[in-house]
């Protein structure tokens, strides 16, 4: 399992995160676990540590970082025995330190102190940083050669051909915890390339998806932040409402499995018990199912190929009743449409895709633009991007990082002042 190296006929795509590689999941003679959360605040750090407390013998901490709560970091970094604290913003370095006074824990403050806890010694780093503030610490945990469970999606977005080339030359092993991702992977299993004809990811279809045009012109930010299955932060939460998220699922899809951009699709499915459906050329049809609950793909992720124990609540298929299947509608909901179209255009495409949409959700949790113009920026500023030459193939990390800092003031620019 997981380095990322190619099993497809184009040698130039490392695009498989099956492979059989060093294994760095829980040692099955007792040994702990050693461990490092980074975005430990966070919706997918929080449900990592509720795991590890859980099961306290079976991890050993070594570093949690946050962006700026130095309060919850500092209180997850006792109860945890972490090694080291890491705060982001500078400005909060001095309370993490008074907090943790007298602990033993070593503090460090700074983007360049979180790249550095990422490269902790460990046997399993949680890349949960959101946004592209995450890509050079997800990069640094791979450099290791250690296990990534990634939670970050611009790894994959922004930067999926120059990271998985970064993974497959580490040697480091590369498990996804989205829903949908894990459940692709257990659900290919040992399933040769050739064999798979389809991957199908689903989507709750979010808290608007009876609401015709005129209505989605009206939604708030409030309404928008209520998701009727999920419990995940705002960006992600309102990426689910614009179905945006299903599109960056496709793309993080696109490379980590072996199959064309052809091959992946994405159906409503309102219960959210399905994660994911891989259709095979016999015609049979693989699905994973388990309830809507970030720690059964968390779980997977630190402990494959074995198992781990979790508190989520069991399937009871007779109390569902009934599994529904819709198309989704690209006319009412177009963020969807214009990620998969940024999927097939490839090059920097779905990196300007990913910075434009982080600036369009915040100026709208801002109050700056309505629900439906979240998808109209991107749209524009894509088109724009495409004008300057922005969307050509990037081949490093700074190469990415340049594109989504421009991208970012293009979207940025269109705003209302």
């Amino acid at each position: 399992m997981a380095q990322a190296v190619s099993v497809s006929n184009d040698a130039e795509r490392p695009s498989d995160i099956r492979h059989e590689t060093p294994n760095h999941a829980l040692d099955p003679t007792g040994k702990p676990l050693r461990l490092s959360v980074l975005g430990a605040t966070g919706s997918i750090g929080t449900s990592t540590l509720d795991l590890v407390a859980r099961n306290p013998e079976r991890f050993e901490i070594v570093a949690v970082t946050a962006q700026c709560n130095a309060k919850r970091l500092a209180e997850l970094a006792l109860r945890h025995r972490a090694r080291l604290a890491v705060i982001g913003e500078a400005v909060h370095y001095e309370e993490l330190k008074t907090l943790l006074a007298g602990s033993g824990i070593r503090v460090a403050a700074g983007p360049e102190a979180i790249e550095a806890a990422a490269e902790e010694p460990a046997d399993c780093v949680m890349a949960a940083i959101v946004g592209a503030a995450g890509l050079r610490p997800t990069f640094a945990a791979a450099r290791q050669g250690c296990r990534v469970a990634l939670a970050n999606k611009e790894c994959l977005v922004s930067a999926g051909e120059v990271f998985v080339k970064h993974v497959g030359q580490s040697g480091a092993e590369l498990l996804p915890v989205d829903s949908e991702h894990s459940a692709a992977f257990q659900a290919i299993g040992q399933t040769p390339a050739r064999s798979i004809e389809k991957i199908i990811l689903t989507a709750s279809g979010g808290p608007f998806r009876t609401f015709d045009k005129d209505r989605l012109q009206r939604v708030t930010p409030e309404e928008a932040l209520k998701h009727p299955n999920w419990s995940m932060g705002a960006k992600v939460t309102i990426d689910s409402a614009t179905l945006m998220n299903k599109g960056l699922e496709l793309i993080e899809a696109f490379h980590l499995f072996p199959v064309e951009a052809h091959q992946l699709d994405a159906i409503v499915h309102p219960q959210s018990v399905v994660h994911c459906l891989v259709m095979l050329e016999d015609g049979s049809v693989m699905a994973q199912m388990s309830q809507p609950d970030m720690r059964t793909p968390i779980a997977l992720a630190l402990a494959w190929p074995q198992r781990l124990p979790t508190p989520v609540k069991r399937l009871d298929l007779l109390a569902l009743k009934t599994l529904s299947f819709e198309a989704p509608d690209y006319e009412r909901f177009p963020a969807l449409k214009i990620a998969i179209d940024a999927l097939h255009r490839g090059g920097a495409a779905p990196a300007v895709l990913n910075a434009a949409n982080e600036v369009a959700v915040q100026a709208f949790l801002d109050r700056r633009i309505g629900f439906a113009d979240i998808a109209r920026t991107v749209a524009s500023c894509l088109e724009i991007a495409e004008g300057r030459g922005l969307l050509n193939r990037v081949s490093s990390l700074d190469d990415v990082l340049a594109v989504d800092s421009e991208a970012r003031s293009v979207a940025r620019m269109m705003l209302p002042g």
